[in-house]
């Protein structure tokens, strides 16, 4: 990795992996011979951007928290002085220079500098550095490899269940250092057995590190007169299991009248056979007094 800092302008930009501090104060010119002999070489004379000692690709490796550094070449081999604007894509990126003027048959080496914030995951990430003049845009491919320890971590929260359409609000917690793609799972014990049972399924989200995401889970056909506990429990690679209950009560006024209906005949019918047996033993008792 080749480093450039020198004191001077400090630029800040936002972009995938947080903000963008320090970069260094200005670009540096090659010597016109540096370009002549490019130019007698026999090559056209179209200008080009290429990270600096020709490297095919920028390669920028540090921890979470660091400053990374490196430069960017532009060589103008034409007759006339080119002006390149420069920009960052997919990756923050800050400049010496956003505008870079090149004299002719000159190449001009612009530092540029990435920072990594404290809560980017480790692994790979990619960008680019765009360079673009004369309507022609060049791109440069930027690497980032992020150095510390992977931790995969998932938790489920605030599990919430709305009695009156059986829908389930939950909040899923990426705690960990690695970017998640959880699954779902729901199963729901009522009193007399299970009345959901539903088997874990990829859902179609990811969550970076310390992302939080608040989820509604529909359930069409909730019980109208239960006592239920559901459990949703949420996995996703690399990362332990994690589960989460709630307790909810569903009573419908259909099922609360026909439940009272239910118990009236029932206590009906206990009331009409206890005053039957009361009649019989009465009925034999009188039948013996006779006799």
């Amino acid at each position: 990795m080749r480093t450039a800092a020198r004191t001077g302008l400090v630029a800040v930009a936002t972009a995938l992996v947080g903000a963008v501090a320090a970069a260094p104060s200005d670009a540096r010119t090659a010597a016109p011979s540096d370009v002549r002999a490019f130019a007698s070489s026999g090559a056209t004379a179209t200008w080009t951007a290429a990270p600096a000692a020709g490297r095919p690709y920028a390669y920028l490796e540090g921890p979470a928290g660091s400053v990374l550094q490196d430069t960017l070449s532009l060589t103008n081999p034409g007759a006339r002085p080119l002006t390149v604007r420069l920009s960052g894509q997919g990756a923050p990126v800050s400049f010496a220079a956003r505008t870079v003027t090149v004299p002719a048959r000159t190449r001009a080496d612009v530092p540029f500098a990435v920072t990594v914030t404290a809560d980017t995951p480790p692994g790979e990430h990619r960008g680019t550095v765009r360079a673009s003049a004369a309507g022609r845009e060049l791109r440069v491919d930027l690497r980032l490899r992020v150095s510390g320890p992977r931790l995969a971590a998932l938790t489920v929260e605030d599990v919430h269940v709305d009695t009156a359409t059986g829908a389930l609000r939950y909040t899923l917690v990426n705690r960990g250092t690695t970017v998640l793609a959880p699954h779902l799972a729901v199963r729901a014990e009522g009193v007399l057995g299970t009345v959901l049972d539903r088997p874990g399924r990829p859902l179609p989200l990811t969550l970076k590190p310390g992302q939080r995401a608040t989820r509604t889970e529909a359930w069409p056909d909730p019980p109208a007169l239960d006592s239920v506990t559901v459990r949703l429990t949420a996995t996703a690679e690399g990362a332990a299991p994690a589960t989460a209950r709630a307790e909810a009560s569903f009573t419908s006024g259909p099922a609360l009248a026909g439940a009272a209906g239910s118990l009236l005949l029932v206590a009906g019918g206990g009331g009409y056979a206890v005053r039957r047996r009361g009649r019989s033993r009465t009925q034999r008792a009188s039948a013996g007094a006779n006799t």
